[in-house]
């Protein structure tokens, strides 16, 4: 079996300490928790001692390893005996598959729940359902059980991701649980051309959609001639789907086999199907951000919506009839698995209740794939339940008082203390899984921004930038909103990586300087200021204002952040009003250019030629950094606006050209781009390399088949790389 050389350097499987830096206790908060206080007020105990006595090194690090010892010594007192069961970090591991057909299961057995339907007539044997080369997975410690409900909390529709991640082994292709080797999926096979023109899938005999119908070659060519080729659908080629300028193409050999076809090498596009990509990422791609993707749809059951299949007219009245304003938007909701409880899906779960509820539910698919090494159709857990949660707090809250099963999601770093102090109580513990992106609240600013020309001429100016950077305090901000454990820096990712410029990137234009941050600012023609001391425009308009825009659905408190920003540049003159928003409306300004400064994480850019999008702007619908310059990117400059910078071109020829180079060559390049985005401060880092974000794991002592570690990654669509379909209640 054909597999990816690594992209991510594997985590130690030891486990790694958080950091060393001290954690801060005067500064940290807990978004308003009395629990927090009330811990915090445990005679003789302060919230430093709290974190040190409730974390163990024990095995490897946990948050006790961020303390110094010189604090047990000064006070003349033996290190805490480490508490049972309380690691942090631990080992990291998952389940695994099995590729040798000798060590299949020979027998096939499913959930009750299904024998029941079995038994009525109403659905057909499993032996039926199953494909005759199905994705078998040995689970991490035990065969599991059937059954049960798992309780998370979601944040809206905007939140659409939190169902994503837990069902994407629909890919095409999939990576392991250290997120560094490309492993089968939908895809039981690949092959690559020696010219690296060519990729060659082969898909599992016998599979099928949730509803039954044959899953074959021609959803791929459905997909690929019927949508991403219909321009009212996708009006500019996907750059997941290009080699240099050029678009791919799909061909079908027979019912199971499908070629990927470039005019150019393409060495990149095997990990581009396992990424979390537009092209690879299954029917989770399809919907997100109003997308056409996902490489592959079911056909028989989109065809319905498309003039093609009837005309525009028919379809046009079907769309009104259904409340939406044409038939395009019509089509986009039909495809989207999170709204449409009729979509057929290879998911492992499939919506019976959608995401625009209180309670947005997910139930067994019964034709899934996948089984364990026994035989027994995954997945174990019956169904997903996700509670709305108004805000933040509330499902921070709900997660503290044991009212998830399983949530990594939202839950918040600053919320850690709490966290410890109930765990043993309500029957739950607490697993940090740390990331290796550079930031996890970064400043985007619009390289596109037109709006006001001003404030857009000041973008655009490298010595701007670098000074609004140069006027952040880091270290107040880890102390505050990542309880110390963060790193501070730019968007450059760890030094462990393959793909990190070196570790004096890192502090490069990023470190505070409020004195050359002033002088810059007066340097380019800022240097007039009003009574209070803030900078003035250079069109008589007044007081020089900035808008940060932040996401009330973020995983750090990004407002917040933007608020202590706010206060840390009065130090250099420059007022920031910060506005908050719901996801789904804060994408909508950033897809219709409105932005000038937006929060965001940079996660994924880590693994940069996999998920670009949080460093570059190159997604059409969600570039941070400019959508029209994605657009421009990807049509090759007849759609969309040429960036301004000569810089941020070089940078996205860089990018362009990488697939066509071989491994180490393709490292080189992502140093080289990683070094223009630094340098321009086109985003502003802050602190990463943290598991502030889907790293603050909360997992009832009920489940079992949960990794001690799991890897946090955007490319490996944390949690799914652990194989959810394998988690089991126990009793």
């Amino acid at each position: 079996m054909p597999t990816a050389p690594s992209r991510l350097a594997p985590c130690h499987q030891g486990g790694n300490p958080v950091n060393s830096r001290r954690l801060g206790r005067s500064s940290l908060i807990f978004n308003g928790s009395s629990r927090g206080e009330d811990m915090a007020k445990q005679p003789g105990k302060t919230r430093r001692e709290f974190l040190r006595d409730a974390a163990v090194a024990a095995g490897g690090a946990a948050l006790a390893g961020a303390l110094p010892a010189a604090d047990a010594v000064a006070q003349g007192a033996k290190a805490p005996e480490p508490k049972l069961g309380a690691q942090l970090i631990g080992k990291l591991e998952g389940p695994e598959l099995i590729l040798d057909h000798a060590k299949w299961p020979k027998k096939l057995a499913e959930a009750p729940m299904l024998a029941d339907l079995v038994k009525a007539g109403k659905l057909p044997p499993v032996e039926k359902r199953v494909p005759e080369e199905p994705m078998v997975v040995k689970p991490l410690h035990t065969i599991g059980r059937y059954g049960g409900t798992w309780r998370r909390g979601f944040t809206g529709p905007g939140d659409g991701e939190n169902g994503n991640r837990i069902v994407s082994t629909d890919k095409i292709l999939f990576w392991d649980y250290t997120g560094t080797k490309v492993m089968p999926c939908v895809a039981k096979e690949w092959k690559q051309s020696d010219d690296g023109k060519t990729v060659t899938i082969s898909l599992r005999k016998g599979m099928k959609w949730s509803d039954g119908m044959p899953f074959t070659a021609n959803d791929f060519v459905f997909w690929y001639e019927e949508v991403y080729l219909n321009k009212d659908l996708v009006p500019t080629p996907h750059p997941d789907f290009m080699a240099g300028s050029k678009s791919g193409a799909i061909r079908k050999v027979d019912d199971t086999t499908v070629v990927f076809e470039f005019q150019d090498p393409n060495f990149l596009f095997v990990d581009i199907l396992a990424g979390s990509t537009a092209i690879g990422g299954g029917q989770a791609t399809q919907a997100m951000g109003g997308r056409s993707m996902g490489g592959y749809m079911p056909a028989h059951y989109i065809k319905q919506f498309l003039p093609k299949h009837s005309s525009k007219e028919e379809v046009e009245k079907k769309a009104k009839a259904a409340g939406f304003d044409g038939w395009v938007s019509y089509i986009r909701n039909r495809w989207d698995w999170r709204l449409n409880p009729e979509l057929p899906v290879l998911t492992p779960w499939k919506t019976v209740n959608p995401i625009n509820t209180p309670t947005w539910v997910l139930e067994r698919n019964p034709y899934y794939m996948g089984v364990d090494t026994a035989g027994n159709q995954l997945p174990y857990i019956d169904r997903i339940s996700m509670t709305l949660a108004e805000n933040l707090e509330v499902l921070n809250l709900r997660a503290v008082a044991g009212q998830y099963d399983l949530q990594e999601r939202h839950t918040a770093l600053g919320k850690l203390p709490v966290f410890l102090e109930n765990r043993a109580k309500l029957g739950y513990e607490v697993r940090l899984d740390p990331a290796l992106n550079g930031s996890d609240a970064t400043l985007q600013t619009n390289q596109s921004y037109d709006a006001d020309a001003e404030i857009a001429r000041w973008l655009h100016t490298s010595d701007f930038r670098r000074a609004l950077s140069m006027g952040i305090d880091r270290d107040q901000l880890n102390e505050t909103f990542w309880v110390g454990v963060g790193v501070p820096g730019s968007t450059a990712p760890s030094e462990s990586l393959p793909y990190s410029p070196g570790p004096e990137w890192r502090k490069k234009w990023s470190t505070l300087d409020v004195k050359q941050a002033n002088g810059l600012l007066d340097s380019i023609g800022l240097a007039k200021k009003d009574g209070d001391g803030y900078r003035l425009r250079t069109d008589g308009k007044g007081r020089l204002r900035l808008e940060l825009q932040t996401s009330a659905g973020a995983f750090v408190p990004h407002t917040q952040i933007a608020e202590m920003i706010k206060e840390q540049w009065k130090r250099i003159g420059i007022q920031a009003d910060v506005k908050e928003m719901e996801r789904s409306l804060f994408f909508r300004r950033v897809a219709g250019n409105e932005h000038q400064i937006a929060l965001w994480a940079n996660d994924g850019s880590e693994v940069l030629y996999l998920f670009p999008r949080h460093a570059l702007p190159l997604d059409p619908v969600e570039a941070l950094l400019g959508t029209p310059i994605a657009r421009w990117y990807a049509s090759n400059g007849s759609q969309g606006k040429a960036p301004k910078d000569p810089r941020m071109i070089s940078a996205l020829e860089l990018f362009r050209s990488a697939a066509g180079k071989k491994t180490q060559e393709r490292y080189k390049v992502a140093q080289e781009i990683w070094k223009i985005l630094i340098d321009e401060q086109y985003s502003i880092g802050t602190v990463g390399q943290s598991p502030a974000t889907m790293g603050v794991r909360i997992v009832s002592n009920k489940l079992g088949n949960i990794p001690a570690r799991q890897i946090n990654a955007q490319h490996a669509r944390t949690p799914c790389s652990s194989h959810p379909t394998t988690f089991f209640y126990k009793a």
